[in-house]
């Protein structure tokens, strides 16, 4: 039976990996060019909803201003791989810097994880709300930041942003041309899907053994009662802190990946409406589970792009214009995913095994304690 469950489980294995290869192709064929640039941005989406769920979903602690490791590693990128230093600074840098991409990948997310470190020291006492606050006080001051360090040195060019950025090149060749292997045509757009597909890879990896390793169980223990698992001899402290620098240098790499596929950097994209976006990926799949998180992160970006593209022409079609606006729906049927969510799948469309019995056993205490008060 085992034998049977195992070779079961490798042929939905490679069944799936066949599916994920030909994926950009058939969405070409079907929909157009056009939708496999959306895939590419739901797969980026993805890996920075997986780096926040280390903070959210293992560690368990409210995070609102993540995008700011992703705009971190953004601008890391833009300003070592465009021409914008040697404007500002025509003297120490003449010709801009240009630094290949496996430097400055790991340069992004080292410095985001710095960042990540840096916002996590002075919040260690703070847990909910206050967290919560001071997380989105923090994304909001980094945007803000970068939309303002245009003078009295600039340095971030302001509200313009950075363009000309370097496209991201992998063993000499650029993936923002159409490369032809094996006699195959690859589009630029397909290039993209394949590099942030073994990024994601490699994320689910590292979120596997963090999840089943000593400092997985720590973090879920902190998660679940900070002051037991102090009691217990954890250093609740710094496995904070390294909770917060793990999911922000996976956001820092994020930035890095999105900044070489745009070519075009500005504050505007890095919004407290992406964090939360994010975080509703999270919360949506299913905290702590990297399946959940990946359904999450699927359904909720390419939710715009659906509707973008089909309210519009329906309302058209009904009632000869546009009543309502794809971004005010859009928001709406967040607003009321969540309502819905929290009321009958408080632990997501994807709960984890760990999560799932949690709740469980927390409604059957609270039925518990109903009845005794009743009777």
């Amino acid at each position: 039976m085992k034998l049977f469950d195992k070779r079961n489980s490798r042929l939905t294995f490679w069944l799936m990996l066949a599916a994920l290869l030909l994926l950009p192709f058939a969405t070409d064929a079907l929909f157009g060019r056009g939708w496999v640039r959306i895939v590419d941005f739901a797969m980026l989406y993805i890996m920075l909803a997986l780096g926040l769920n280390i903070v959210v979903g293992y560690a368990g602690l409210l995070d609102l201003g993540y995008i700011a490791f992703f705009a971190v590693g953004a601008y890391c990128y833009a300003l070592t791989g465009s021409p914008h230093l040697a404007h500002a600074f025509p003297l120490l840098f003449s010709d801009g810097v240009h630094l290949s991409f496996w430097i400055v990948m790991p340069l992004a997310a080292l410095l985001a994880g710095g960042f990540g470190a840096l916002l996590g020291a002075p919040t260690l006492r703070l847990r909910g709300d206050y967290l919560a606050i001071v997380t989105l006080g923090f994304g909001e001051i980094t945007r803000i930041f970068l939309n303002n360090l245009n003078a009295p040195v600039n340095l971030t060019n302001g509200p313009q942003g950075i363009s000309r950025i370097d496209p991201i090149r992998v063993a000499s060749v650029s993936l923002n041309t159409t490369q032809e292997i094996f006699g195959i045509t690859f589009p630029s757009v397909h290039l993209y899907f394949y590099l942030f597909l073994a990024f994601i890879a490699l994320v689910i990896f590292i979120s596997q053994r963090l999840e089943k390793s000593r400092i997985g169980r720590a973090w879920m223990a902190i998660r679940e009662d900070e002051i037991a698992a102090s009691a217990m001899g954890i250093n609740t402290r710094n496995l904070k802190l390294l909770a917060f620098a793990m999911g922000a240098m996976f956001g820092g790499a994020s930035g890095a990946l999105f900044a070489g596929f745009q070519g075009f950097v500005s504050p505007e994209s890095f919004s407290l409406m992406e964090s939360i976006m994010v975080l509703c990926m999270v919360v949506l799949g299913g905290m702590g589970n990297i399946a959940g998180v990946i359904l999450g992160g699927v359904l909720l970006a390419l939710l715009p792009e659906v509707l973008r593209h089909s309210v519009v022409p329906l309302q058209q079609v009904l009632f000869g214009k546009m009543l309502v606006d794809p971004e005010s729906l859009r928001m709406l049927l967040f607003g009321g995913a969540l309502i819905l969510m929290m009321l009958y799948r408080p632990a997501g469309l994807l709960p984890s095994r760990v999560r799932r019995r949690e709740l469980d056993s927390d409604e059957t205490t609270a039925e518990a304690s109903v009845y005794d008060a009743t009777h």
